[in-house]
């Protein structure tokens, strides 16, 4: 009994001890969310139950012209958005998504930012260090291993290992199960490679390329 309760494991699991760990807390997020298997997750949803109120960037006040003009100009691809490390007086935090980045994408980034609760990271901060006559100089703070395992761990919940492989035998093409998911084909092919599906995957394609 106890052979095929660890096959059926390995069946729904990646390799590899890390992943496999990324997958657990996912599928534990996803099973709070009741979300069923190999449905797709809406971060949006999920959110309040992470004390995250997220809101319009449009409703951010004290900005200045020329600091938005290049968040949402020539700096846009250089965010993607981020949670307050301050609370709100209710104990909830902001978050603030890119108005530029499609739905698909920001998806994922609030589903990293939920990881990040779920998983009880520290709020990064950020912090002045420096200041001159050209301004100030800023550090935030960054720990890798959070930031790999709030990333890793929102992407499982919103890409499940189990149907993340049945689609692949079934033969379908990474814009296909990223459209199914609700996410991005960067982000399916992000979790092709890191669960060592990407081979079956591209046996599986062989004119993928020309066919996408």
């Amino acid at each position: 009994m106890q052979a095929i309760i660890q096959r059926m494991i390995d069946h729904d699991l990646p390799p590899g001890d890390k992943w496999r760990l990324f997958e657990l807390h996912a599928l534990g997020f996803r099973d709070f969310a009741r979300v069923r298997s190999g449905a797709p997750l809406d971060p949006f949803g999920l959110a309040k139950f992470a004390n995250l109120l997220v809101i319009d960037f449009e409703q951010i006040k004290g900005l200045s012209d020329e600091t938005r003009e290049h968040l949402l100009g020539q700096g846009s691809e250089k965010w993607s958005g981020g949670a307050c490390s301050r609370p709100l007086p209710d104990g909830r935090r902001l978050v603030i998504l890119n108005p530029n980045h499609g739905r698909m994408r920001t998806n994922a980034t609030l589903m990293e930012e939920i990881s990040h609760v779920f998983l009880g990271h520290e709020p990064s901060r950020l912090n002045v260090v420096a200041q001159n006559a050209r301004g100030r100089t800023v550090s935030r703070d960054y720990r890798k291993a959070d930031e790999e395992a709030a990333y890793a761990t929102g992407a499982a919940a919103l890409v499940p290992f189990s149907s993340l492989r049945r689609f692949v035998l079934e033969g379908q093409t990474s814009p296909q199960i990223a459209k199914h998911f609700r996410v991005s084909r960067e982000l399916v092919e992000y979790r092709l490679k890191v669960t060592r599906l990407w081979k079956t995957y591209k046996a599986a394609q062989p004119n993928s390329e020309r066919r996408e």
